[in-house]
């Protein structure tokens, strides 16, 4: 009986040098989660089922080799495909077919824009419809459009200025776009046409004498917006109330002659505007491209004349050339952004994330992923940084949790076990062969 108590020692002591071995292999390897040897001690019953109480242990079994799903470190990589999760979860894998669930987070693009694994295995996630709206709740590959950005010609126009009510008219008449002693201040904005060209929207303001009153000229590309072979600009007055506010009250909704129309909401609209450009002539020609269909709406609602610089503080439009594909970033909810060149943003999908009720009952596959068995239950799979789910880490990943101090003592302990119990045989050797001897 002793040999085989000292075997079953040995046994396990190789056991636990091959599992200390392992994480010690995998210090390095990405989302690898440390495993370690169990071990339980085995009694021989008596018919009965019960055994005495001299009875002496029959040696040793290996229990299970359990991994320690605890969290690795971050190290940033700059990579904006490398993805790391922060909880709870796992990546869902799509492997020909299998599911298969993994926090190596080390993602690339193949050559169809799929995002894959160097296992060759899809990330899979949550798509977008023909919208650019996510689809949740039905699991695809994820892959990275890379067409580009179709334009998208301006139709609100929302500017914050402040006109200083302490300046005084300008002493030089008419109004000239090239003479700046003929007006007080000026700022340009950029309009998009349904082509994406950019064009210039200047604005040129005029302090009225003696009133809360100030007037604006307005051009695009220096020419009159409805009709480019004219250098007229559309005229418009801004009054003001005694308290610097702007005066809607006094602006009448509808057109106005040679200016830009007031909207029901007091705000200008630039209607029939012509995008144009020069021709070999030199001649101001249409362009062949339209303005946004309704025309484009010039919000100045906010301005103010207080006794303060003349300035533009806030300005928003939302036209924007072709744009292309110029990175990718994820944020912590694992939706994934295109951006593009003319510094536009645009989802393209979500990565999904999965979990289970028991995670040691998951089945290792190799390359730091695992399948769901029975014991772990079905994955709960949902958006990130939702519920007991993970958030997601963009441009890094998660380190081996394996403790490579606490890894080397095991390894003392191993060897220190196996001598012991190849001791214990020889010993017990030794003693047959006196009783041998004997005889």
């Amino acid at each position: 009986m002793s040999f085989n108590i000292g075997l079953s020692g040995l046994y396990a002591a190789n056991k636990a040098l091959n599992v200390t071995g392992n994480n010690i292999a995998n210090v390095a390897t990405t989302g690898f989660k440390t495993s370690r040897a169990e071990f339980a001690d085995q009694y021989a019953s008596s018919i009965r089922g019960t055994s005495g109480k001299t009875a002496v242990g029959s040696g040793v079994t290996t229990a299970a080799v359990s991994q320690m799903f605890t969290q690795g470190n971050f190290t940033g990589t700059g990579q904006s495909l490398d993805l790391a999760i922060d909880g709870n979860g796992f990546f869902a894998m799509n492997d020909n077919g299998s599911k298969i669930y993994t926090r190596a987070g080390a993602f690339y693009s193949d050559k169809a824009g799929y995002i894959v694994n160097a296992q060759g295995s899809n990330l899979q996630g949550y798509g977008v419809d023909a919208d650019g709206k996510l689809v949740k709740g039905v699991m695809t590959d994820l892959k990275i459009d890379t067409s580009n950005l179709e334009p998208r010609p301006t139709s609100r126009i929302s500017e914050t200025v402040n006109l200083n009510s302490s300046a005084a008219e300008p002493k030089v008449t008419p109004f000239d776009p090239s003479n700046v002693a003929t007006y007080n201040y000026t700022f340009n904005t950029d309009v998009y046409d349904s082509q994406g060209n950019a064009h210039q929207l200047n604005q040129y303001f005029v302090k009225d004498a003696g009133t809360n009153s100030w007037t604006m000229y307005s051009t695009i590309d220096g020419r009159n917006p409805a009709d480019p072979t004219l250098t007229t600009p559309m005229v418009n007055k801004l009054p003001f109330k005694s308290d610097g506010t702007l005066d809607t009250a006094a602006m009448t909704a509808g057109p106005v002659a040679g200016g830009l129309t007031i909207g029901a909401d007091k705000s200008f609209q630039i209607d029939n505007w012509v995008p144009a450009e020069k021709n070999a002539a030199g001649n101001w020609v249409s362009n062949g491209a339209v303005a946004r269909a309704g025309g484009v709406a010039l919000d100045m609602l906010a301005t103010t004349q207080y006794n303060a610089a003349s300035a533009t503080t806030a300005k928003n439009q939302d036209g924007y050339a072709t744009g292309e594909l110029s990175g990718l970033t994820v944020d912590q909810s694992g939706n994934l952004f295109a951006n593009f060149t003319n510094g536009q943003d645009k989802v393209i999908g979500q990565v999904a994330i999965a979990n289970f009720a028991n995670v040691q009952g998951l089945q290792p596959v190799g390359g730091t992923s695992w399948q769901e068995t029975y014991a772990s239950g079905v994955p709960v799979v949902g958006e990130p940084d939702t519920g007991t789910l993970g958030k997601i880490y963009g441009g890094s990943l998660e380190d081996s949790n394996v403790d490579l101090t606490g890894e080397l003592v095991n390894l003392i302990k191993a060897q220190s076990n196996y001598q012991a119990n190849a001791k214990t045989i020889s010993t017990e050797s030794t003693i047959m062969q006196t009783i041998i001897q004997m005889t």
